[in-house]
């Protein structure tokens, strides 16, 4: 049986993992399938800002206003003493 087969549209996508393939000495279903794997691990961790909030707010019960927070902590670094 035939292994699927993925269609890229994307003339730079494709020339892109042709180069890679041929760099690295590897297949292009290899270098599609770890480019897909990084991305999935990089971008899984991030929680989207609207679930971010919301959960901020259901834990503390309130909105809080994270930009005041951020100001409030801010200080001025004083620079080196010349």
């Amino acid at each position: 049986m035939a292994e699927p087969q993925l269609s890229v549209r994307s003339a730079k996508a494709r020339d892109l993992a042709h180069r890679l393939a041929r760099r690295e000495n590897r297949s292009i279903a290899d270098i599609v399938e770890r480019a897909l794997e990084s991305y999935e691990v990089r971008e899984a961790g991030r929680e989207p800002a609207a679930s971010f909030y919301a959960r901020l707010s259901a834990a503390y019960g309130t909105d809080i206003d994270v930009e005041a927070v951020i100001q409030a902590a801010r200080s001025v670094n004083p620079g080196p003493d010349l």
